[in-house]
């Protein structure tokens, strides 16, 4: 046996309505439930207005037990002092539901939306979708000619509100998300898997989430650019009316931080002539991005943490407080932990800044991504200028083979890629990037990055650094760290052989390192002290 079918609905003021024989001409919503031959309502519980419409909903009930005899019909007196208020009509309706002996076991529910007022439906929806109604909505309607020989019920209709049943939705809401993350990834067709799955996690918490967000990651790996695609998405969604404000926290000093950020009153400070709203006051209702937020003093910090916790603060040299309710994405290239532990960036904020945190990896850690960023930036270059662009061939591959390989130091990220190509397509001839161009470019490249670069601890020690495997290199770079910071061979030896050397009857750390320094070419005495006035060797 089956569950028993149950409807709970509300009396229909004006569509119900009838009391002569000339209401079976008439097509009534309530009494239709009872009519319909593929549902069986076992169970009609009719809500009304007992003081006003009590002969209504008794003449209702009757046909309903005439139409249908198996339907019981159960009223219940409600009474809704202004049925157009919200507030009222969906407090009224929860104790309504709350109070209910809900059987889901042996019953399944449906709620009539087809009758009482526009304010009434909505809250039924919204009842319905937040599971304090365990059922689904039914909605009927009328046939399309009414009085022809009476006694047509019309049609129904059954809505679950579990989205995930209906394909077309659920293809529908897969595509909005892959656009929105196209958006999040300026249109570039990524291939590195982890930024592909920090991207759809960021548009899952930028469409759900007003908190903070933290993005960190080298400079030039993209922070800022992420930032506007985020409230781009948001605005697109309607969740922020207000601006994208932007502000590089390593540009601010002194006076000049606190007013920037959070305005300041005429004559707060030699120069303040005229008050100043801020930045943080700008963004109301927007997004503020602080970049380098580690570069903040503490008395900005302070002030900032406030702004987030209760939306207002003060301007320098006021004592009346305004208010600015933004949301936040901070920005920073260094580990603020470490900052924390050094006494340098508050922890209250970093505790505040850090529900969602997202590491951006550089562009040397996402090589496969370089491709597609170098079409994008050569396809905007063409749009900026209105001069259409391309490598041919040879050049496309070179240029890849240089930019994906092992020498590419992409010390600058997304930017130097960017750089690159802007240079490149200035220069091409008639629209085309030739090998000439290419190479040259790859040069300029090189020199650039030796002198961005510190230099290497090996260098002038070892002939041909170019020529080390990657796993030598690393080795041999932590020995001569620690050959540098020590006065002897032997007192090296102890520090890098501290876990073998008990194990072995007999020790000669000294000579170990010398025979490991000479398969490299290195001696001992070549290679300089770190603070340290002389080296001698043992």
């Amino acid at each position: 046996m089956g569950k028993r079918q149950v409807v709970i609905g509300m009396l229909g003021t004006q569509l119900d309505a009838g009391t002569g024989p000339g209401r079976w001409e008439k097509w009534r919503p309530t009494v239709a439930l009872a009519m319909y031959e593929d549902l069986l309502v076992d169970r009609l519980e009719l809500i009304s207005d007992e003081r006003r419409y009590a002969a209504m909903a008794e003449c209702v009930a009757q046909d309903i037990v005439q139409t249908s005899p198996e339907t019981a019909v159960r009223r219940h007196d409600m009474h809704l002092a202004d049925p157009w208020d919200f507030e009222t009509v969906y407090a009224t309706l929860h104790d309504f539901l709350r109070g209910y002996d809900f059987q889901p076991d042996d019953e399944d529910y449906y709620v009539h939306i087809t009758t009482g007022s526009h304010v009434a439906q909505i809250c039924w929806f919204l009842l319905a979708e937040s599971r304090h109604f365990p059922g689904r909505l039914l909605q009927t309607s009328p046939p399309r000619k009414q009085g022809v020989g009476g006694g047509d019920a019309g049609y129904y209709s059954i809505i679950d509100l579990d989205l995930s049943r209906y394909d077309a939705i659920a293809q529908r809401f897969a595509q909005q998300s892959l656009e929105d993350r196209a958006l999040l990834k300026s249109g570039i067709a990524t291939l590195n898997p982890a930024f592909n799955t920090m991207i759809e996690q960021i548009e899952t918490v930028a469409t759900r989430s007003k908190a903070p967000m933290l993005l960190m990651g080298p400079t030039g790996a993209g922070k800022s650019q992420l930032a506007k695609r985020v409230f781009e998405l948001k605005k697109l969604k309607h969740q922020l009316p207000g601006r994208f404000v932007e502000v590089n926290c390593a540009t601010l000093r002194g006076d000049g931080a606190m007013s920037t950020l959070f305005g300041h009153i005429r004559g707060a400070y030699t120069g303040a002539t005229s008050d100043r709203a801020g930045l943080l006051r700008s963004a109301h209702q927007g997004l503020l991005f602080l970049d380098e937020i580690g570069e903040l003093g503490q008395d900005e910090q302070a002030m900032l943490l406030r702004a987030l916790e209760e939306k207002r603060f003060f301007p320098a040299g006021g004592d009346k407080e305004v208010e600015s309710d933004f949301q936040l994405i901070a920005g920073t290239n260094r580990d603020l932990q470490d900052a924390v532990d050094q006494g340098r960036f508050r922890e209250d904020l970093l505790a505040r800044l850090n529900l969602w945190t997202y590491h951006l990896p550089g562009l040397a850690q996402r090589l496969e991504d370089i491709e597609p960023n170098l079409d994008f930036e050569l396809e905007r270059w063409s749009s900026e200028q209105r001069q259409r662009v391309t490598f041919n061939k040879e050049a496309r591959q070179r240029y890849m083979s240089f930019a994906t390989g092992g020498e590419a130091r992409w010390a600058g990220n997304f930017r130097d890629l960017s750089a690159s190509v802007m240079r490149m397509a200035t220069l091409a001839t008639a629209g085309r990037i030739q090998l000439d161009l290419v190479d040259e470019e790859i040069e300029r490249l090189r020199r650039q990055w030796r002198v961005v670069q510190a230099p290497s601890v090996l260098h002038g020690l070892v002939e041909d650094e170019a020529a080390l495997d990657m796993f030598d290199r690393v080795q041999l770079e932590t020995v001569i760290e620690v050959c540098r910071r020590s006065k002897t061979l032997s007192a090296a030896g102890r520090e890098l052989f501290a876990a073998s050397r008990a194990q072995r009857s007999s020790t000669n750390d000294a000579d170990r390192i010398r025979k490991y320094l000479a398969r490299f070419g290195i001696d001992w005495a070549s290679i300089p002290a770190r603070d340290l006035p002389a080296v001698r060797p043992a």
